[in-house]
């Protein structure tokens, strides 16, 4: 007898209660919390250990192919000769990469060491990140991590997505509130919020996590030595979204269907100045032909919820080996919908086992040998290709796995 759909594993699953949310399930959270409303999670990821150590956080932050900040708060800091009277803010940002030597000494109090997209690099930190695959992929961002030394925080401020604080090293205070006032501090070189009205206030230890929909405001506060996972979800702006989806479509508009403006019936003008009604029509159809396609559409907007970030890029590969499974890179992004597969800013048209077989691919980010094995001729070298570019790499199964 087939299983229902309510039957599956993968459904199962999202109806399952888990201590990372509280007890509730991954379909009550998001039916409850999700843009909604906040949520304290005590002991989330119970045990949980910081993706990697300080040694290896301050040698990371130094690398050119990692964002990281620095920033330092020193209160009642003067802003130097030029205005030696007059006291600035006390915060200072600095953008990496970061030397060992451009961080101030650890006893040093309230200063903070932000590294972005720490997924990308630490697989630790990868693994971490997959557990809230209960989004959409063209939702989850990346994970980072903010290393802080005792009163060391970013001040108050608020986000334009959702985010999940997970702690994983020492305490930090969390005083949160509705967002009433968005005005900033002037002359600041962080958006700090100038008006900050806390509502609750939690101290989080190591596996406990706070989730905040957007425009939350919120302040932390390192209590000691302590690192914070910050899982972040992206939101496109409605602006940015469409300016980007125009010129992608300009992009890939076909040479062959080209149509150029004609006017032959245009009369002689004494207003030469005038733009001809006809020339703004034939713009503003130019530009809705190009958007009624909608697989020229949705192809688009695959490709830039793939695009990868800048500073990152792939070490090239080789063929797969027989009888290997594979399994995607951290860095690579991959996504469908019913036409179309996406990886790091390109797209394909797919149908039938193929399209099958590379949905399982993106969505549970590996395929194992005997299903690499079952890949149609077209398929298989759609793989090869990426791994010989560095989007995913050969899996070997264990021998015990074979028994």
């Amino acid at each position: 007898m087939a299983r229902t759909a309510a039957s599956r594993p993968a459904d199962a699953a999202l109806a399952a209660p888990t201590p990372l949310l509280g007890g509730l399930s991954p379909e009550a959270f998001m039916r409850r919390h999700w843009q909604k409303k906040p949520l304290l999670i005590r002991q989330a990821v119970p045990g949980v250990r910081p993706p990697l150590g300080r040694a290896e956080l301050f040698s990371l932050a130094g690398r050119d192919d990692v964002e990281s900040r620095l920033i330092v708060h020193e209160p009642g800091r003067t802003a130097g000769k030029k205005a030696a009277s007059a006291p600035t803010s006390g915060w200072r940002l600095e953008h990496g990469p970061l030397a060992r030597r451009a961080l101030p000494p650890l006893t040093q109090p309230a200063w903070t060491l932000l590294v972005q997209g720490l997924d990308l690099h630490v697989p630790a930190a990868h693994d971490l990140l997959t557990r809230f695959r209960f989004v959409p992929e063209a939702r989850l961002d990346d994970l980072m991590i903010s290393y802080a030394t005792d009163g060391g925080g970013v001040g108050p401020h608020y986000d334009s997505y959702d985010v999940f604080l997970l702690q994983v090293h020492g305490k930090r205070r969390w005083r949160i509130g509705r967002l009433k006032d968005d005005n900033l501090l002037p002359d600041v070189p962080l958006k700090i919020l100038s008006q900050f009205e806390a509502e609750q206030e939690w101290v989080l230890e190591p596996g406990d996590m706070l989730y905040l929909p957007p425009r939350w405001a919120h302040d932390g506060i390192a209590e000691g030595e302590c690192m914070t996972c910050s899982i972040g979800f992206r939101a496109p702006d409605a602006n940015g979204l469409a300016a980007e989806l125009l010129v992608r479509l300009a992009e890939n508009l076909d040479d062959a269907r080209r149509q150029l403006y004609r006017d032959p019936a245009q009369p002689a003008t004494t207003e030469p100045g005038r733009m001809p009604s006809d020339l703004q029509a034939f713009a503003a159809d130019a530009v809705m032909r190009a958007l009624r396609d909608p697989l020229q559409l949705q192809a688009a907007l695959g490709e830039i919820l793939t695009e990868p970030k800048p500073k990152v890029w792939f070490e090239l590969g080789d063929p797969l080996p027989e009888g290997a499974g594979v399994v995607l890179d951290a860095r690579t992004r991959m996504m469908y919908d019913d036409k179309h597969l996406f990886a790091n800013g390109d797209s394909w048209r797919a149908a039938g086992a193929d399209a099958r077989l590379l949905r399982r691919l993106a969505d549970a980010r590996r395929l194992d040998a005997r299903a690499v094995a079952g890949a149609s001729p077209e398929a298989r070298e759609l793989l090869d290709q990426w791994a010989e570019d560095g989007w995913l790499h050969p899996e070997i199964p264990d021998s015990t796995d074979q028994h």
